[in-house]
């Protein structure tokens, strides 16, 4: 199994989608030691590219906020309610 990079055109939540389809796979054991070495690798990266589009939507948001200021969250804590 090869070692696929993230697509830079992915949306956050794609890569999310694409995530928990590895983590779901390793849950389940499915395939050899390599195949899930190779998916949790993969799993790294999603992850790190999540974090990095999250970080930058902060930025974003900080950057409409005045000062930089952070806002305080009033939305709920699990986004699909």
């Amino acid at each position: 199994m090869s070692k696929p990079l993230v697509e830079p055109s992915l949306t956050f939540e794609e890569a999310l989608v694409q995530l928990q389809a590895l983590v779901e796979a390793l849950e389940r054991g499915d395939g050899s030691l390599e195949e899930s070495l190779t998916r949790y690798e993969q799993g790294m990266r999603l992850v790190a590219y999540c974090n990095d589009l999250l970080d930058k939507a902060e930025l974003r948001v900080r950057e409409l906020l005045p000062n930089g200021e952070e806002a305080p969250f009033a939305g709920p804590l699990d986004s699909r309610s």
